[in-house]
């Protein structure tokens, strides 16, 4: 049709990459193909946009980041006076035209009047929030898909309070993006230094976590490919875990993953080399970040070879350890959400804390968390996602992979000093505040698409033979704002249920609660709370796609 011509020519136009230009001049003769690639926009969603590298709207290529920015910027400066002058901090990783989206985004915001802080070199993605909050800016923009395959990149946004963005934000930007000036200014962009703000980045962690006396702990560590490597490594040699052991083949930053195909630590197959080389060193611990350094997995060596620990059950330990090591300038208070272990939540009631549940995603998280600060004056402690995700404190209003490595390794340091390990604190909580186990499954195709409504339609009575207490509907926005998510409260626990925000999947969450009267048989209370979490999921898995 000569209206997609029409909308591929204006494209081509303003596409400044050779790469993407040959790409559409291509498209242009395969209708088909040109029109899937015109089909609409990249949703601006999770804090940003994210997509397969290619031309056309649908895809992530410099003139997508372009009209982007322009959105970006003309939102930013109705809604923040100074933002011209406070700038905007610009950061990027090492994937494939991270660099070029970066120079691209800098550009436009220097074209639109507004002062780009662009890094000098690439960054993990806790870089942008903690620059933002340094420097006072007016916002970050990182560049990054964060754990996706190879083929993906993305822009992520954070506002002048450092957090990710939150509606209302992202639908205003969405529908102010547009072509901006052809007319770049060249030149005259302002380059962040990477080590100055690291060496500030690091200071603040040493204020966090104090350096030790040297500790013996052996730990290996996988950047995945990405960018983490350098500055976890200096995180943790200057709290005094020289003992340092790198994944040698992932160690420098590659945009292709060559060792993995998929290089998000929650896989299994990501932690296979990590994993053999700690067996082949006899490490204590493993730390493994993704490619852009905000997400941590954690493993933890036994008897019986290494333990993968769960987002649950870091974050319970991490949760528990600021909580009971840990003093704050006023009462803290801890954040998770809905779909992670409620065991936090027990913990911090015992313990007499303020517990809040937020939506899933850290920009629930540090909007709940920046709420709570300003209106009742308590101290955010920590917030955490079961999908690996750790947040301790206020310099960083994101999860932060290379401070909860360091983090990590003091708590096992602590708990070797004590005669214990990560496994046998976990197993002391677990004894006292009860055994939560937590089970996920999936549902794919078109029986995600109407699962939600046949839910609501006709809601179980009992799953897997549990009663059914309560529904709590999140599309009502009564508790939290207005979400696509059910939970249904059991006599054992609790199943969440939610379609994914990116593809036709529907995703299930189990928890389940079993009392251990002692330790001595905490093993078996933990196989059976597991095995009927993994129970529960499936039922619902069955009955959705049923």
């Amino acid at each position: 049709p000569q209206n997609l011509n029409d909308s591929a020519q204006r494209w081509l136009l303003a596409d400044p990459d050779p790469d993407t230009q040959s790409e559409l001049q291509l498209l242009l003769h395969q209708p088909d193909r040109l029109a899937d690639r015109f089909a609409g926009e990249l949703d601006f969603g999770t804090a940003g946009i994210r997509g397969v590298l290619g031309a056309g709207p649908t895809c992530m290529n410099r003139v997508v980041v372009a009209r982007a920015t322009w959105g970006i910027v003309q939102h930013l400066i109705a809604c923040i006076q100074d933002a011209p002058q406070r700038g905007v901090v610009v950061g990027f990783d090492a994937r494939t035209k991270s660099l070029a989206f970066a120079q691209e985004t800098a550009s436009v915001l220097a074209a639109a009047g507004v002062r780009a802080l662009l890094f000098d070199a690439t960054v993990p993605t806790p870089m942008v929030p903690f620059a933002v909050h340094y420097l006072h800016a007016a916002a970050g923009i990182m560049i990054t898909a964060s754990h996706n395959p190879a083929q993906y990149n993305g822009l992520k946004l954070y506002w002048d309070n450092g957090a990710q963005i939150a509606p209302p934000h992202d639908q205003a930007i969405a529908k102010l993006r547009s072509f901006p000036p052809r007319a770049h200014p060249s030149g005259h962009v302002p380059l962040l230094s990477s080590p100055e703000l690291q060496r500030a980045y690091l200071d603040t962690l040493g204020h966090l976590c104090p350096p030790r006396p040297s500790s013996s702990l052996r730990i290996v560590y996988t950047p995945l490919h990405g960018v983490g490597g350098p500055l976890a490594r200096a995180a943790l040699t200057e709290a005094g875990f020289h003992n340092l052991v790198m994944v040698r083949e992932q160690e420098q930053p590659d945009p292709a993953f060559p060792t993995v195909a998929f290089p998000n630590p929650e896989e299994p197959a990501t932690l296979t080399l990590a994993l053999q080389t700690a067996t082949n060193v006899g490490a204590d611990l493993i730390l493994a970040n993704d490619p852009d350094a905000d997400r941590l997995a954690v493993a933890v060596a036994s008897a019986n070879g290494f333990v993968v620990l769960s987002g649950n059950d870091v974050g319970v330990l991490l949760g528990h350890a600021m909580l009971t090591e840990r003093s704050w300038p006023s009462p803290p208070f801890v954040v998770a959400t809905v779909v992670s272990s409620p065991m936090l939540g027990k913990i911090a009631r015992a313990l007499g804390v303020r517990y809040e549940e937020t939506l899933t995603g850290f920009k629930w998280i540090a909007t709940r968390a920046l709420e709570v600060e300003q209106q009742e004056g308590l101290s955010f402690a920590f917030g955490y996602e079961e999908a690996l995700g750790y947040a301790v404190g206020t310099s960083v209003r994101d999860k932060d992979g290379i401070a909860a490595a360091l983090l990590v390794a003091d708590l096992a340091a602590s708990c070797a000093a004590r005669g214990e390990t990560l496994l046998t604190r976990l197993d002391s909580i677990q004894h006292t505040y009860g055994v939560f186990a937590s089970a996920q499954a999936t549902v794919t195709g078109n029986a995600a698409l109407v699962a939600m409504d046949r839910l609501r339609a006709a809601p179980p009575t009992h799953i897997a033979g549990y009663r059914v207490r309560a529904i709590c509907d999140y599309a009502t926005g009564t508790r939290l704002p207005a979400s696509d998510v059910l939970a249904f409260e059991l006599d054992c626990g609790r199943v969440t249920v939610r379609p994914s925000g990116t593809e036709a999947k529907l995703k299930i969450y189990a928890d389940v609660l079993e009392e251990a009267p002692c330790k001595a048989n905490g093993a078996v209370f933990r196989g059976r709370a597991q095995s009927n979490a993994e129970v529960l999921a499936a039922t619902v898995a069955a009955l959705v796609a049923g």
